[in-house]
């Protein structure tokens, strides 16, 4: 790490099924670390199964924040999670630890490590009640066609984040604009992007599937129906859980529910290597080319050359 005024910050992303959570860990205990989870799901109670959301017997000693913190029934965006984070961070430097930013969500890490400021377009209720007479289908094309880059990074089932990319296009600015326009702070932190990944996609997509079918082996219908009335705004995007609401509404079958969530995982995890792959920054460790082992020394190894330099 370059002689600045900036914290060190460790960031260890990649998207989802790669074994990020094991490898983080596995650093942390090496380099003294604590862990933000930049995971816009694992933030919220009773949503265990879905988000893949780490079991307090697997931290192993190694603080976590930022998990089990929100209702499901509250919102939360990149500007609370940096809000979040930031608290988090200061009590991590006064104890001494280095804070290791753990997670797939690509613009919470992205924003957290540049110091990425949000501009604002106030609401225009005419222009949302307008949209919200649409289908989800109506929206997306229209999108595909006011603002293309945007429409490429945000899933066409993601109603909430479809409809504000279009109140920005009818604002008269686009999303993909505000994205450019979003003032970039002085950071503070001087940031190591570790990156997890696999170089077979079809090695990561076989992941996928195993981890969906065993999610569904430790009871994820069941969270599902229970999250069914308690969900808010931002909860219920989550993969896991809208996908499985057709069969639980008896609208289709158990097998094609199961297959339409492995599809949407697949993609999801297509959608954030999209995102990664504008930061040339990121130091890959590819996971089918090594042990698990060998890629926490790995880690390990950058972070401390990283903490030292």
């Amino acid at each position: 790490m370059e002689q600045t005024n900036k914290r060190p910050l460790v960031i260890l992303t990649g998207p989802t099924a790669v074994g990020k959570t094991a490898a983080s860990i596995g650093l942390a205990k090496a380099i003294g670390g604590e862990i933000i989870s930049a995971d816009s799901m694992q933030v919220y109670r009773e949503m265990d199964i879905g988000s893949a959301k780490i079991r307090p017997e697997e931290m192993d000693g190694v603080p976590h924040h930022l998990v089990d913190v929100l209702d499901p029934s509250e919102d939360f965006n990149v500007v609370l999670f940096q809000q979040m984070a930031k608290e988090a961070m200061e009590g991590i430097y006064q104890r001494g630890h280095i804070p290791i930013v753990v997670g797939g969500t690509g613009l919470f890490v992205d924003s957290l490590a540049n110091g990425v400021t949000f501009g604002e377009v106030g609401v225009m209720q005419e222009i949302r009640d307008r949209l919200q007479k649409l289908d989800n289908e109506m929206l997306y094309n229209r999108l595909k066609t006011l603002d293309p880059q945007a429409a490429e990074e945000i899933h066409p089932n993601n109603r909430k984040r479809v409809i504000r990319a279009l109140e920005l296009c009818l604002a008269g600015t686009t999303k993909t604009r505000q994205n450019k326009e979003s003032l970039t702070a002085l950071s503070p932190y001087e940031a190591l992007y570790i990156g997890v990944s696999y170089v077979n996609r079809q090695k990561l997509y076989d992941r996928i599937n195993k981890r969906v079918d065993l999610m569904l082996e430790n009871g994820l219908e069941t969270e599902a129906i229970n999250m069914l009335s308690k969900v808010g705004v931002t909860s219920k995007q989550a993969i896991g859980h809208k996908e499985l609401l057709p069969y639980i509404n008896g609208e289709i079958s158990y097998d094609e529910a199961v297959e339409n969530l492995k599809r949407a995982t697949r993609r999801y995890a297509k959608r954030q290597l999209t995102w990664f792959r504008r930061n040339d920054e990121i130091n890959w460790l590819y996971a089918d080319e090594m042990t698990n082992d060998e890629l926490i020394n790995e880690a390990v190894s950058m972070s401390r050359k990283f903490l030292l330099d």
